[in-house]
């Protein structure tokens, strides 16, 4: 095969390997196909190696640049999300601290957790036993203080700066009600200030995975700073992934969003239906995933209890969404979703293994209050995968 200099950083290379029931365009694959993929990356000389030969050269398998936040979740009904003129299970940006503050005096007693879409995945990621950065921006507070702390104990490298003076660090206002949906309202502050300068550049040159968050893409600072790491991160040979967080996002950035992909820039996406449908133009998932999966190596698509979809090629695999006694939250689930897959990527582990490692990873945190895990990710993922 001739490779040409467009060939995409990634190789999904399907071997001859062992059984899986994954679907593709044509129905169920045949016996005697594997799902396990090589990832193949390339240097800006030409050079290629797999993810697993780059093991001993990189010290992270995931670094991910997304805002830091402190989530502070509340129980509410649904009346209260249609009185504040709210998009109950959606997220919303408060423009103002004045804002924030009023809507937080509405709030009943809360439960105050550290969060950030990216961060938690990170999260995620380290209690599966990988090693993980994050870049992200917090203000020289209190609220900085916790979330640099929290971060930091969950056993993820965290080198960025506090900013001094205002805004504050980023909160968002989570209210949950009682079947679980979260509808949140996010002051975004500090972490809209992420300059590029503050990028960790020694550390994205050093992990095999550099994890970028949508919701980071509407202020102009951060968003350059993403695009400057984007280009780091090829010019390095690294795989990029990217969430794209939100409907909202993809109404305010989609054409951004499109060019990111048309230009080849992303490796891997990840997308709930209603996102890559918007992503797409249209209201018909299958037309979704036809136009916009050739675009990418990977494209991971989360259908909530429907559990998820991956697509590789023409080769589609497919998961269901892990049984759990009660939905108690589901802030985090696409966060954790994301952990799992990446780590298993990571780890170079078979892309149907990766999906439900995704999926046990999300029945946790949606099992409690809070949008990072609280049970052993590990002995979770070693019982039922073994």
């Amino acid at each position: 095969m001739t490779i040409r200099p467009d060939t995409p950083l990634i190789r999904c290379v399907p071997q001859l390997l062992g059984l899986y029931s994954a679907r593709t365009e044509f129905g169920v694959l045949r016996r005697g196909v594997s799902s396990r993929i090589a990832l193949r990356v390339a240097t800006p000389y030409g050079e290629r190696q797999s993810v697993q030969e780059k093991c001993v050269t990189t010290s992270y398998d995931v670094v991910a640049i997304g805002n830091a936040i402190v989530d502070i979740l509340a129980p509410a009904d649904d009346a209260f999300i249609v009185a504040e003129g709210m998009n109950k299970g959606s997220m919303q940006l408060v423009f103002s601290p004045e804002e924030a503050d009023a809507l937080y005096a509405k709030m009943g007693p809360g439960q105050e957790v550290s969060g950030g879409s990216a961060a938690n995945t990170v999260a995620g990621i380290a209690a599966l036993g990988g090693t993980c950065g994050f870049i992200g921006q917090v203000a020289d507070d209190q609220l900085g203080q916790v979330f640099a702390h929290d971060i930091k104990a969950a056993g993820v490298d965290f080198t960025t700066a506090a900013r001094s003076g205002d805004p504050a660090t980023a909160r968002c206002l989570i209210f949950v009600t009682p079947d679980g949906q979260r509808t949140m309202n996010t002051f975004l502050g500090a972490s809209q200030f992420l300059p590029a300068a503050a990028l960790d550049r020694d550390m994205i040159r050093a992990c095999k995975i550099l994890y970028l968050e949508g919701y980071l893409w509407d202020p102009e600072e951060p968003r350059a700073a993403m695009r400057e790491a984007i280009d780091l991160a090829r010019q390095s040979g690294k795989i990029v992934a990217f969430t794209l967080s939100d409907v909202f996002c993809i109404a305010r950035h989609g054409d951004d969003f499109r060019q990111l992909l048309a230009d080849r820039l992303i490796n891997i996406l990840f997308a709930n239906e209603a996102e890559l449908c918007a992503l797409a133009r249209t209201d018909d998932l299958e037309a979704a995933i036809e136009q916009v999966a050739p675009q990418v190596n990977v494209l991971v698509v989360t259908r909530g209890e429907h559990g998820a979809y991956a697509i590789t090629g023409k080769v589609r695999f497919g998961v269901h969404a892990q049984p759990v006694a009660s939905v108690v939250d589901t802030t985090g689930a696409g966060d954790l979703f994301a952990a799992g897959v990446l780590h298993g990527i990571a780890a170079g582990k078979a892309l149907d293994a990766c999906l439900v490692q995704g999926a046990i990873c999300a029945a946790e945190v949606i099992s409690h209050v809070g949008a990072r895990p609280q049970a052993d990710l590990k002995a979770l993922v070693a019982a039922k995968l073994g």
